[in-house]
């Protein structure tokens, strides 16, 4: 989910007055605005290097808008996995909107607000530990939604966004969702109690980072570069870092792209979902193909 690097052509030909969108008269001002519809089909739905899809194939829809005012927004649908976001539709959806500002081919920034969505939702979990009677308790439901304040800094090509995380929890990221897994999950449970020690938490705070490099190697052909970092606030078992290296090739009116995508996670048991009889891990690293057409 990036909310601020919504059109990276559009806002570009908004920002620069050029005739590439569309216009509409008002009285005696002319304003101008872009919309994007863009298509995606890729082999794994990955968010920050975790698989949302259960590193199975997956879809995404994107409406994408910018003014030029500056003002931007963004509406997306994204296939994920009932088995990762348990008791939910198979579907995540992102709301954005922000303002950018400046160059882009120099200096540009950005800010705005953006919430990621997962309708139906939610998992159960305990979220205290009774160290006398040693046993779980205070089992409360938690839905898996996420809202985020977020900045933007780039010079051309190079992007950096910083998202904090203002809702109570991240994708769930709370003392039941975290500790509980772990409980639940890891063989030693002396970690799991660890973090329950520390009290009943939300992920509120929470950082996420990202810096993004695009090199054009042809005019058709794109190298993209991407470093990312989470920092869970209260729990650092869920802290880990992110990359991505790949090309995009312009063809036929489609974006081919092939991505190699890795994570460096502290503790794997917070990234398994259960699938039928088995465990598997959403954290590894992988080739990503995917294909997209904007309309």
């Amino acid at each position: 989910m990036h909310l601020l690097r919504l059109m990276p052509s559009c806002a570009a030909a908004v920002l620069a007055g050029t005739a590439a969108c569309a216009s509409f008269a008002a009285g005696n001002d002319t304003a101008s605005y872009a919309i994007d519809t863009e298509v995606k089909l890729t082999s794994d739905q990955r968010t920050r290097g975790i698989s949302d899809s259960l590193n199975r194939p997956g879809a995404k829809l994107s409406l994408q808008a910018a003014h030029e005012s500056g003002l931007v927004a963004l509406v997306e649908f994204a296939s994920v996995s009932k088995k990762q976001f348990l008791d939910g539709k198979g579907v995540g959806v992102t709301l954005a909107g922000g303002y950018r500002f400046g160059d882009p081919d120099g200096w540009h920034f950005g800010a705005g607000l953006a919430t990621e969505r997962f309708p139906g939702a939610r998992f159960e979990a305990p979220q205290s530990f009774d160290f006398n009677t040693f046993t779980p308790g205070d089992v409360r439901t938690t839905k898996y939604d996420s809202s985020f304040a977020v900045l933007e800094a780039g010079y051309g090509a190079l992007e950096g966004r910083v998202l904090n995380v203002i809702s109570r929890t991240y994708r769930g990221a709370n003392t039941g969702g975290v500790c509980g897994t772990m409980l639940l999950l890891m063989p030693d449970p002396t970690q799991a109690l660890e973090c329950y020690a520390r009290g009943d938490h939300g992920s509120r705070g929470s950082w996420l980072f990202d810096l993004d490099y695009k090199y054009h190697l042809a005019p058709a052909t794109t190298l993209n570069l991407h470093a990312g970092y989470q920092k869970i606030n209260n729990f650092r078992e869920a802290d880990f870092a992110d990359w991505r290296i790949g090309i995009t090739h312009r063809q036929w009116g489609f974006d081919w792209s092939a991505d190699w995508v890795g994570t460096n996670t502290r503790v794997r048991e917070l990234y398994l979902a259960q699938d039928g009889d088995r465990l598997r891990a959403t954290d590894g690293d992988k080739l990503v193909v995917s294909v997209s057409r904007k309309f």
